[in-house]
């Protein structure tokens, strides 16, 4: 998490409507594709935890079969993925295990046969914001992430293979960034996972298959960010070490002192270790152009659901949006211009996930309406342009990114507070930013959604993130805009911001598991929704 960027917290733009439950779910099955010798024919899913509890409800089943078949996070077809995985002749089926003890609650098993008759078994986990790991491979432990490109060598544990992988890579001038062997025992059939600094020729691969101990060679790429150039300018691997070390931050005093060093806010402390990152990774900063795009997401999101509403794939949500801009329009508002605009379009990208549209995770999916609403609401009501537009999303990405690294926004391991609070969070300090509020202020306001959040579970009637996901969205929005003026008032906190995150922190791994997301407490377990839940079998 360390070398999380912008991208990993304000992204991933993908289709909702959970950024755990569906986009990494998606991104498991996605890189098992990738350790297949050929296509897919047939294909089990057993889900545990919180997979297993919400699975239908959160699209994590046609996620799991839309990354096998290849599909991106953000394509359409991912709603669609049952129809196509029978036009291309792919067999699927699932089962559920709620009460099996596994790692983390949102773990599945993969048991996929190809078109050659091999068998693969793979365990993956969700783990927040839309990332992934692979746990397991055929009964072995690893750690394969996505993050870079990832080689994974399957061969007998013999005294010299490794050496011969890494021989291979350094025959094609590839850098290998870490490396790692796993085995049940000496001697036994072995992995040896490394992750490159960029991809993995063919003519590397080829070599490493003619080891006689190598059973075979599987790549995984690496999820670049979305239209980053492949190349930066000339620098050294010793210099980007240095600049990124000397600009990133781990903690909020750490941000407040490169703000200090740099004479910067938070959207630019945040932008030059971006630039760092970028130069780190062997790429040329896209942050800008990625802010754009993003804000069209956003903008289309939070947009079109007020022209046009679109019922929820469970039913209990549509037209919300429109409804409440018609009714304020009617003259019996109790909120004013910028609060109601902000709630009405948090409302509406709720919709848009909910009916399986194209959002952007900010820090997840069932949070998504948070920071759109605001920024959106203050462009609208403060005639703001587009670059304030970007400072206010690297100010909530600076947030993001340090809650990420020190707590969690995952759902299932920290509540409704790890995602609304944690948006609301990014949400205040993106609004100080755009109003020209000092850094300081700009983590009050992060410190005051967070603490005035703190305990929120996460109670998804029947799965869906439906109710009460909608207006806790629109809830945040508010509290994000309300966080802010305080903080630019000047009033300060007691607890600061690093304080806050920690004790966020610790009231989710406090909370019950049937108040993380598992749909077994809270309003889900309420008479009128199991009632619900019934009806709908």
């Amino acid at each position: 998490m360390e070398t999380f960027g912008f991208s990993d917290i304000v992204g991933p733009i993908m289709v909702g409507p959970s950024s755990s439950h569906t986009a990494g779910a998606l991104r498991i099955a996605r890189m098992a594709r990738s350790l297949l010798a050929t296509e897919p024919v047939r294909a089990t899913f057993t889900l545990y935890g919180s997979f297993a509890h919400t699975q239908s409800g959160h699209g994590t089943d046609k996620a799991l079969v839309a990354g096998l078949l290849g599909l991106a996070p953000d394509d359409l077809g991912v709603r669609d993925s049952f129809e196509l995985a029978r036009a291309a002749s792919l067999s699927f089926s699932f089962a559920c295990d709620p009460d099996a003890q596994v790692d983390h609650p949102n773990t599945v098993d993969l048991r996929i046969e190809d078109a050659r008759g091999g068998t693969l078994e793979v365990r993956g986990a969700s783990v927040g914001g839309g990332a992934a790991v692979i746990e397991r491979i055929d009964g072995i432990d690893v750690n394969v992430t996505g993050e870079r490109t990832s080689v994974v060598v399957r061969q007998r544990d013999e005294t010299g293979v490794l050496a011969h992988i890494a021989g291979c890579f350094s025959d094609c001038a590839v850098n290998i960034a870490t490396a790692r062997m796993y085995r049940t025992r000496r001697g036994s059939e072995a992995f040896t996972v490394m992750e490159l600094d960029g991809a993995a020729p063919a003519e590397a691969k080829a070599a490493i298959e003619r080891h006689p101990a190598v059973r075979d060679v599987r790549i995984v790429p690496a999820d670049a960010p979305a239209g980053a150039p492949a190349t930066a300018g000339p620098v050294s691997v010793e210099q980007a070490e240095e600049r990124f070390a000397a600009l990133d931050f781990a903690s909020g005093e750490e941000l407040l002192e490169r703000c200090a060093e740099q004479g910067a806010t938070l959207a630019g402390a945040f932008l030059a270790r971006e630039e760092a990152l970028a130069a780190l990774e062997g790429r040329a900063c896209d942050a800008e152009s990625y802010a754009d795009r993003v804000l069209a997401v956003m903008r289309a999101s939070a947009t079109e659901p007020l022209r046009e509403p679109v019922p929820s794939m469970g039913g209990l949500i549509g037209g919300e949006a429109r409804d409440v801009r018609r009714a304020r329009e009617r003259a019996n508002a109790v909120v004013d211009d910028l609060t109601g605009a902000a709630m009405e379009y948090a409302l509406a990208v709720l919709e848009t996930n909910a009916s399986m549209g194209r959002i952007v995770a900010a820090p997840t999916a069932g949070s998504a309406g948070v920071v759109p609403g605001v920024l959106l609401a203050l462009e609208q009501e403060r005639n703001l342009d587009a670059a304030a537009l970007r400072r206010g999303l690297l100010a909530a990405g600076a947030v993001g990114y340090l809650v990420v690294r020190n707590a969690t926004v995952s759902g299932a391991e920290g509540g409704c507070q790890a995602e609304i609070g944690s948006a609301a969070a990014m949400a205040a300090a993106a609004a100080v930013e755009m109003a020209g509020g000092a850094p300081e202020q700009a983590l009050d306001a992060a410190a005051n959604a967070l603490a005035s959040l703190m305990g929120l579970v996460c109670d998804p009637v029947g799965g869906l993130v439906e109710v009460p996901c909608q207006k806790r969205n629109a809830t945040a929005a508010a509290a994000a805009l309300v966080s802010a003026q305080i903080a630019l008032a000047g009033v300060g906190n007691l607890v600061g911001f690093d304080e806050t995150v920690a004790a966020m922190d610790a009231v989710g791994r406090a909370l019950p598991f049937e108040l993380r997301e598992s749909a077994l407490g809270g309003i889900a377990a309420a008479p009128s929704a199991c009632a619900w839940c019934a009806a709908r079998g």
